[in-house]
């Protein structure tokens, strides 16, 4: 049997096949465009969304502000990121001075605080700073004041601590007293022309001749006490040895007892000298000093004596002179004046750029923090680093080590015994985050200040906070240490690790805006804040690559990975008048290298887990884009003459070095082979 339908004639079956495969073929192509729609949809809504609020548009606007976008980030992203960057200020710089306007809106601010607080006297004194009237009106009175209470122009006995820096120095519960070379108020070197040394004196020889005016002298007698003054500067600074001439007799420090010091320089009762320093401490002839330049004190001692016995009133006028200047922030506008126009001379002499003018409120913002840190420390973190901000950056260490933890276990160059060493340290590391916990304790903040009496004018009260700040070091030196002691204040923005207390820290003024904030993008914070946290981890492990600092590793793989960064890095082109000196900057630049890999591993490691991040609006970056984007931000600053001490290599090669050592910057900028951040090879180090 057959079906109607099998009976029809073939030729009727054709126009009815064609209409049904043309509607199967319309339902196929509204399904896809309908599925098309949902994906659109899908993508268009969960993917990253525009970032909108205040903080993430402020970050926009300064990314437009200091980038370029016509360099092609290829072969010149330092200029693509920071092509519009004008002055001398940086990245760092810019940051220091918002945290400094931070502190001046907070001693601006009109509080009432408890009479005789911590807080009442950092106010009080903030205002004395910046009431410039009362100390125009006040004149050269303070000064002249305090020169009577030492016994007049002619002192009796020298101010032995002027000539000598004196520094204490905590070693587990015990303490020591250093004596240190002195630091010049002059920019001398060893190396200097002759000519160039001639001219130096001869600009400080007119500013002394202008203090000693200024406090009423006889224009002759002045004329002839700041050239012996002069004199016996330039003879102290003969006997000054190179640091690297005692380094290669192996006579970096010496220790000796005060009786001991007595007899190689006897011209200064060492005992008195250093009891009246460091009152509080107990000091008797059987303390051990630390002592850097043996040769320096004994020669000092010897024009000490000679002086002594045949010019004794020119070299207390050389003493008085130098508190002079010492005290001169603090003076009247004529001092300043006459400080400013020195400074001005020297760094043209020495080939350096001009200082910029700084505003007043900076100077007294300034000082009032190296008196009363401890006070502004709280006020500071409450303010700019409150609790949820403090957690968002524990957040983001924590997802740094973590990535640290898991990369070493991938370094070609270490045995398994080494990388469980390694983990092991990072597992052991303490991070401070924020300020310490010593710094924001409120009580210590109410006592402290107790022996600090301000007024009648601003000098006493800068007087006043210098001896309270000396009591209070020296006194700390005395208690146990069972915390670490910061090395910055709360407001400042260095990060670093301590190796004597296996302590990292990151102060509050550095996690700001625009390096950190909780509201940014999470391809801010991790390329910012992220790459700088794991730079600092990665310092933990510097002594892996020196010479013969790792004996237990694959040192052929570790020779090969250091040899390859330094030609990485040597054969990029810099800008005119910049240079670096790699055996200063290797460590450096190993630790930006490595962190800014460790910082996107945990970056890409957080997307995989957490959804819903966020882009900068109208700058058309992606995420991962953006996280490099803002790790050259950090970077960013003009270029400039290195200074030979720098440790770090000038920006551009900061930017680029590391860059072009991440395959995924190639990546995620579409980099063709072989332009400048793509090489044809990489080096494997960290």
């Amino acid at each position: 049997m057959s079906t109607p339908e099998e009976r029809l004639p073939v030729e009727g079956n054709r126009p009815w096949a064609v209409a049904r495969r043309l509607l199967t073929a319309i339902q196929v192509l509204g399904l896809l465009l309908c599925f098309s729609v949902l994906l659109f949809y899908i993508f268009q809504n969960c993917g990253p969304g525009p970032c909108e609020t205040p903080v993430c548009l402020d970050l926009r606007d300064h990314y437009l502000a200091s980038g370029n976008t016509s360099v092609a980030p290829c072969t010149d992203f330092f200029g693509f990121a920071c092509g519009r960057i004008k002055g001398t200020n940086n990245s760092f710089q810019e940051l220091a001075t918002k945290n400094k306007n931070r502190l001046r809106r907070i001693l601006e601010a009109q509080n009432s605080w408890h009479p005789g607080s911590g807080e009442e006297k950092a106010f009080q004194f903030y205002n004395s700073c910046m009431d410039t009237r009362a100390i125009e009106a006040a004149g050269t009175g303070p000064l002249r004041q305090v020169i009577e209470e030492l016994g007049g122009w002619r002192i009796s006995e020298p101010t032995w601590d002027l000539i000598l820096p004196l520094h204490t120095h905590q070693s587990s519960s015990l303490s020591c007293v250093q004596i240190d070379q002195p630091e010049f108020d002059v920019p001398l070197k060893q190396d200097q022309e002759q000519k160039t040394y001639a001219q130096i004196f001869r600009e400080y020889l007119t500013y002394l001749n202008q203090l000693g005016t200024l406090l009423g002298g006889d224009p002759n007698k002045v004329q002839e006490h700041a050239s012996l003054s002069i004199s016996i500067t330039s003879r102290l600074f003969q006997f000054l040895r190179p640091l690297e001439q005692r380094r290669a007799q192996g006579k970096l420090f010496q220790m000796v007892t005060i009786d001991q010091l007595k007899e190689i320089a006897p011209a200064i009762d060492w005992l008195s000298c250093l009891q009246a320093t460091f009152t509080p401490m107990s000091l008797s002839p059987s303390q051990s000093l630390v002592v850097h330049d043996v040769e320096y004190l004994k020669n000092m001692s010897q024009l000490v004596e000679e002086m002594l016995l045949k010019q004794r009133d020119f070299l207390q006028s050389h003493m008085i002179l130098g508190l002079v200047g010492t005290l001169s922030p603090a003076l009247d506008s004529q001092f300043q004046k006459a400080r400013r126009k020195l400074s001005q001379k020297l760094r043209e002499l020495t080939e350096q750029p001009p200082m910029p003018a700084r505003p007043r409120w900076m100077k007294c913002v300034e000082e009032t923090g190296t008196f009363f840190e401890p006070t502004l420390a709280a006020l500071f973190v409450r303010e700019a680093f409150d609790p949820s901000t403090r957690s968002a950056a524990m957040e983001l260490y924590t997802a740094i080590r973590d990535a640290l933890i898991t990369h070493l276990r991938k370094l070609p160059w270490m045995n398994e015994e080494t990388q469980n060493m390694a983990q092991e340290k990072v597992a052991q590391l303490q991070v401070e985050m924020g300020a310490s916990v010593w710094a924001l304790k409120p009580e210590l903040a109410r006592q402290e200040y107790r022996d600090i009496q301000l007024g009648p004018n601003f000098l006493q009260s800068v007087l006043s906070c210098v001896r309270s700040l000396q009591a209070r070091i020296v006194q700390s030196f005395l208690q146990p240490c069972p915390q670490h002691r910061w090395k910055v204040s709360p407001w400042e923005v260095n990060a670093y690790y301590s190796i004597s207390d296996h302590v990292v820290v990151f102060p509050a003024g550095l996690l700001q805006p625009p390096f950190f904030h909780p509201g940014y993008p999470r391809a801010v914070n991790f390329g910012a804040a992220g790459s700088i946290m794991a730079h600092e981890l990665l310092h933990i492990f510097y002594q892996l690559l020196l010479p013969g600092g790792c004996p237990a590793c694959d040192t052929h793989a570790l020779q090969e990975g250091l040899v390859c960064l330094k030609r990485h890095y040597a054969a990029f082109p810099l800008p005119s008048g910049t240079s670096f000196n790699d055996s200063l900057t290797f460590l450096e630049n190993a630790a930006d290298v490595g962190g800014l890999a460790i910082a996107l591993q945990a970056y890409s490691k957080r997307l995989l887990r957490h959804h819903g991040e966020t882009i900068l609006p109208s700058l058309d970056l992606s995420p991962q884009q953006i996280f490099f984007r803002s790790y050259a931000q950090v970077m960013c600053r003009e270029p400039s003459p290195q200074e030979s001490y720098d440790t770090h290599s000038p920006p551009h090669l900061r930017v680029h070095g590391a860059l072009s050592s991440t395959p995924a910057f190639a990546r995620y900028f579409r980099c063709a082979r072989g332009t400048l951040l793509n090489p044809s090879s990489r080096c494997q180090l960290w």
